[in-house]
């Protein structure tokens, strides 16, 4: 029989993480453990770490529900769990939960060796290449951190905006071009939805000087017909982020496909609801033309690991993904999660620390 726990870890960030929606200092992570009488030795852990103005299934009384779901689980007697059995266990409307528990049933599967897929990422013999964050804050904070990066090796590197005066960040767009150009270094920016739609022509008219690869949500999620006319005549490439958040209905994933025809998406699979989530917008984008990548969702290494094999899954060899956010906590569980030249390795035989 299967039996289902649950552990409570505050997260502490190494500096206060800025957003256009506000800065965060902490962040509550709950690791389920999926565990089997007939393999005493296995435990299957997932992450469950809903954001704060963003998750659809954040709330204060989170806890409280992550406790009286593993109350349900316990009671239903489960004698097996695949990761599909999971999902569908999970109401959508609590997409971190559903990714936690898809996670813990593919580790369990796996011996409990956080080995959630067999491929040459999860088995040590390939890299992800990703992009170097660059956190909003003032100008000298970012400045640092671009400098950081570069000297870091990264060949991507993605850039928050939309909190500081728009002139200081189209200045410090300036200086990272003046150390590498387009050809050297791709460059994303991600605006969380900070530009309205009369304003959003002419900033990313300004933008486009820099040489930019994307823009992740220059407009805030629900304005599908502003959007579409963005995409159309935008000279940076968007990139759908927010806008897929919450959007469950598989009629209206491809409505708004459809409609605003975007260049790119941006997959986060803890807010939209777990792996299985995650590939049917990965089979919907593909069928269209669209490109993607993933991106983690401020997860500590349980999370990172498990959104990290799932992009393993996957060829994305020379297109960098946002997999490098396991460094912003201070009291992250040890992994065998290492970044290296702006690429994230994966050491199948390292040490992991437990919840």
């Amino acid at each position: 029989m299967l039996t289902l726990t649950y552990q409570r870890r505050a997260l502490h960030f190494n500096f206060p993480a800025r957003t256009s929606r506000g800065a965060l200092t902490e962040h509550v992570a709950h690791y389920l453990a999926l565990r089997d009488a007939q393999r005493p030795g296995s435990t299957g852990w997932g992450e469950a770490a809903p954001l704060a103005g963003l998750s659809p299934d954040y709330s204060i009384d989170f806890e409280n529900v992550v406790q009286e779901f593993c109350q349900q689980f316990n009671q239903a007697q489960q004698q097996s769990l695949t990761a599909e059995e999971a999902a569908a266990l999970v109401p959508a409307s609590l997409p971190a939960l559903r990714f936690a528990l898809e996670t813990a049933a593919l580790d369990l599967a796996g011996g409990g060796r956080h080995q959630l897929y067999a491929n040459s990422f999860s088995q040590g013999r390939a890299s992800l290449p990703i992009n170097g964050l660059v956190w909003m804050g003032d100008a000298a904070f970012m400045r640092e951190q671009i400098r950081q990066k570069l000297a870091a090796g990264y060949a991507c590197l993605k850039v928050k905006i939309g909190s500081l005066d728009f002139a200081t960040e189209l200045a410090l767009l300036a200086e990272i071009r003046a150390e590498a150009s387009p050809d050297q270094l791709l460059l994303r920016v991600d605006a969380n939805g900070a530009f309205a739609p009369a304003d959003a022509p002419a900033k990313l008219a300004a933008l486009a000087e820099f040489g930019i690869h994307s823009i992740e949500q220059p407009l805030a999620a629900g304005q599908w017909p502003a959007l579409a006319a963005l995409c159309r005549a935008s000279p940076i490439p968007v990139a759908l982020d927010e806008e897929l958040i919450g959007l469950t209905d598989p009629a209206r994933q491809e409505a708004l496909l459809d409609a605003v025809r975007p260049p790119y998406l941006v997959l986060k699979p803890t807010l939209l609801g777990g792996h299985a989530a995650t590939r049917r917008w990965i089979a919907l984008a593909e069928a269209r033309g669209i490109a993607w990548w993933i991106t983690s969702a401020l997860e500590s290494n349980i999370g990172l690991n498990a959104v990290a094999q799932l992009a393993g899954e996957y060829d994305v060899a020379g297109f960098a993904q946002g997999l490098g956010t396991g460094q912003l906590y201070h009291n992250n569980l040890a992994a065998p999660l290492t970044i290296q030249a702006g690429a994230l390795h994966y050491d199948p035989a390292g040490h992991w620390d437990q919840p």
